[in-house]
């Protein structure tokens, strides 16, 4: 049967109706995808905004540093997320921030990565590095053991400012996609928020810190100028400067006079015990170069440094440490040693300069509290020529004319007890007078004024070692220990204390010591007391030895007793040349 041509006709228009159709639902599907693009692309801007936005308001590095890895792992869809921090050597990784991967999986794979590999690869050349394989790339060194497996993966650097600061790592794109361009662009596009951000966060922690510093040292210079005793001082510079590093050791070290060597006055800390007291040798330690240079001196390691002499187990489990100097140019006053524990960031030089500014304004502290004392002790010295020319000029006079009437009258005293009560008398105003006059060449002597003499020097020594012993030692003296004393055995007098000092700090665990220094004008006898542990049988003894041949030298002798409520009393006497008996 033919087709008729109205059959054929109507054929023909269905088809026309059709076709059209056909084309305007493909349109309405292609717009529907644009719309959905331009939607998901829509959502992606937001969402890259909000990132940005919450990378930029936190101030704390560490927090800034994870909010950023945990904004790029959403804005890409990556299962695992990481952002490596390049050390100062430009070549490894000093920190590493993850997301993706539990504790427990941290712990099993072991240490973070330093830096090799693909990881490396992008410190080597921090451009953006897209893969679709991780283990295809000639850079691969693999996996640790226990570690996720990770293909796909997508890496790009942080900059601030001009240096790259670390490097986004990104793997395991959700539902097995692959990184594209879209990714790779987001991505570098929160880097540079996170570099801006890091830079504000870095900015806000040098100010918080160089705040910390400055109120450090207002504490430093009010404490100095209120009165503050030197060793107070250093253990307050000490402290300070322990607490703002965030080192666990802090020890401080002053020049000993007339040598060229440093002695550790104080130490706070881990170990602290173990470095009081201690001599170090200008040239051969690293105290000492700082000393010499007048420039802080830093350490990677204290324990492996050849400039530390012997440095077990003082300084055990340490490691970063830095040598700065107290005081600017070639006023040196001393050393201030700070150390890490092993594994802590090496001292960089942004932390240093503001510790050496620190070290410096403590000096000049230290500097105008000494020169207040010297006024201080020039008007003593005035009132002091004020105190001799009295006596001198009246209570001498009106004495001498005292006696003198009393021995005109003793012509006249017929009594012969009365005669000798008055001559008693005279001979008394004679003792009275030379007293008297003993005092006044004490008083205007202007070596002991100036601190060389003995009295001045005891109180130096003890001074001296209340840093080193933990507390100041009482001192007591009584008789003309400055003018009855000769200049040879006030040497050995010093020494001999010095010695017993040194001794009680290194081996008694004593929480008091009582220097008591007389004299009658025919002995001296220094005691030096303490409530230690006492002296062990088997101790050394070689300081004892030396304290002993001094006293048998000058003809006295070395006694060594335990009080009643324990610890050590040494009892050191010579004769004194000229003296009576």
């Amino acid at each position: 049967m033919e087709e008729t041509p109205v059959e054929s006709q109507e054929q023909a228009g269905q088809a026309r109706v059709r076709l059209p159709q056909l084309k305007l639902d493909e349109l309405l599907e292609e717009l529907q995808a644009r719309l959905d693009a331009a939607r998901g692309t829509r959502d992606r801007v937001h969402s890259l905004l909000e990132a940005v936005l919450s990378v930029g308001r936190e101030l704390d590095l560490e927090q800034v540093l994870h909010s950023i890895v945990e904004a790029a792992a959403v804005l890409v869809d990556a299962q695992y997320a990481a952002l490596g921090v390049i050390g100062p050597d430009g070549k490894r990784l000093s920190a590493f921030h993850t997301v993706g991967v539990s504790e427990e999986q941290i712990a099993r794979i072991g240490p973070f990565p330093e830096g090799h590999g693909i990881l490396g690869e992008l410190i080597r050349h921090p451009e953006p590095l897209r893969l679709a394989k991780l283990s295809e790339h000639p850079a691969s060194y693999g996996f640790p053991a226990h570690h996720p497996p990770m293909n796909t993966f997508l890496g790009v650097p942080i900059r601030v400012r001009d240096q790259v600061f670390g490097n986004l790592y990104l793997t395991e794109k959700g539902g097995g996609a692959q990184f594209d361009e879209e990714d790779e662009s987001v991505l570098s596009t929160l880097a540079v928020a996170a570099g801006v951000a890091i830079d504000n966060a870095r900015l806000y922690e040098e100010s918080r810190l160089r705040e910390r510093w400055l109120r450090a040292n207002a504490e430093i210079t009010h404490s100095l100028m209120s009165g503050a005793e030197r060793g107070e001082a250093l253990g307050l510079i000490a402290r300070r400067a322990k607490e703002i590093a965030g080192a666990v050791l802090a020890v401080v070290a002053m020049p000993v006079e007339d040598t060229d060597s440093l002695r550790v006055e104080l130490a706070v800390g881990q170990r602290a015990e173990e470095h009081r007291g201690l001599v170090l040798p200008v040239g051969e330690s690293l105290i000492g170069q700082a000393f010499t240079a007048g420039e802080p001196v830093t350490s990677a390691d204290v324990v492996k440094d050849e400039r530390v002499a012997n440095p077990e187990p003082r300084f055990s489990g340490l490691g970063p440490a830095v040598a700065v100097p107290i005081g600017t140019g070639d006023v040196v006053r001393g050393v201030v040693l700070l150390a890490r524990e092993t594994g802590r960031p090496v001292f960089s030089e942004k932390e240093t300069e503001p510790l050496q500014g620190f070290a410096a304004q403590a000096a000049i502290a230290m500097e105008l509290a000494e020169r207040r004392r010297d006024a201080e002790e020039i008007a003593v010295l005035q009132d002091r020529d004020r105190i001799a020319r009295d006596l001198h000029d009246l209570a001498i006079q009106r004495l001498f004319a005292t006696g003198m009437t009393l021995q005109s009258a003793g012509r006249f005293i017929e009594h012969p007890q009365a005669g000798d009560r008055v001559a008693r008398a005279v001979d008394d105003l004679d003792e009275t007078i030379k007293i008297i006059r003993s005092t006044i060449f004490g008083l205007r002597a202007r070596e002991g004024a100036t601190g060389s003499g003995l009295r001045a020097r005891v109180v130096r020594v003890a001074g001296e070692a209340a840093p080193v012993l933990g507390f100041a030692p009482s001192v007591k003296m009584e008789g003309l220990v400055d003018t009855e004393v000769p200049r040879d055995i006030a040497d050995h007098v010093v020494a001999v204390l010095s010695e017993a000092l040194t001794n009680i700090a290194r081996h008694a665990r004593a929480g008091r010591a009582d220097i008591v220094l007389e004299t009658d004008g025919r002995e001296v006898r220094l005691t030096v007391s303490d409530d230690g542990v006492g002296i062990p049988a088997e101790g050394r003894r070689s300081g004892l030895r030396n304290m002993a041949e001094r006293a048998q030298q000058l003809g006295g002798d070395l006694t060594l007793s335990t009080p009643e409520a324990g610890g050590t009393r040494l009892l050191w006497r010579v004769p004194v040349p000229g003296g009576a008996g």
